[in-house]
């Protein structure tokens, strides 16, 4: 089975990063769906270390939007979602229930260095996998790398196992403010096939 061109053009072709947002708030309902047809993509050993801090009241963001840069607070003040995503160190606490392999778990404990480093690897693809996922249930997404991660784990994530990766803002978004598409690598310019 292969997605029609509909669906395809929404997640890729036509799918934007948008800085703006209508001011339509996105229920939780929603943010579950995407949610849901991210999970089910896949992770190295199922393992699903990432975690989602849906920061959407106005309370919440005063204290996120000061961590991050200049450039970034503006808009995230007024997107109506704003997704922490992260991963949990301690997610192979979960392989037993997650994983086909009795044991699994074993491979990461005692491992500081392989467990950050699965971790923030699936966790980055999930965040990926999220984002189309958000297309796809008609979001607009807007990623951004530009902050404080340490200020950011500290305010939110402290005293748990969470590390922050990166921000996305989410909406619905605000098509006459979109700049045209920056250009792409061509597969030639990009890929070798040996």
């Amino acid at each position: 089975m292969t997605a029609d061109g509909t669906m395809l053009n929404a997640i890729f072709r036509e799918g934007r990063t948008y800085d703006a947002f209508l001011d339509k708030p996105v229920s939780k309902d929603l943010l579950q769906e995407a949610y849901d047809l991210a999970k089910m993509a896949p992770t190295s050993a199922n393992c699903q270390p990432m975690r989602i801090l849906f920061v959407t009241s106005q309370k919440a963001k005063d204290r996120l939007v000061p961590m991050l840069s200049s450039t970034n607070r503006e808009k995230s003040s007024a997107a109506p979602a704003i997704a922490i995503i992260a991963h949990d160190l301690a997610f192979y606490d979960n392989l037993p229930k997650l994983y086909r392999i009795p044991g699994a778990e074993k491979w990461f404990m005692g491992q500081d260095g392989l467990i950050e480093e699965t971790a923030f690897r699936n966790a980055a693809l999930q965040g990926a996998y999220f984002m189309l996922a958000a297309r796809a249930v008609g979001l607009g997404v807007g990623p951004m790398s530009g902050f404080d991660n340490a200020a950011v784990d500290a305010e939110f994530f402290a005293d748990t196992n969470w590390r922050s990766n990166f921000v996305c803002n989410l909406g619905f978004g605000d098509d006459s403010q979109v700049p045209p598409r920056d250009p792409r690598l061509d597969f030639a310019e990009a890929c070798k096939v040996i």
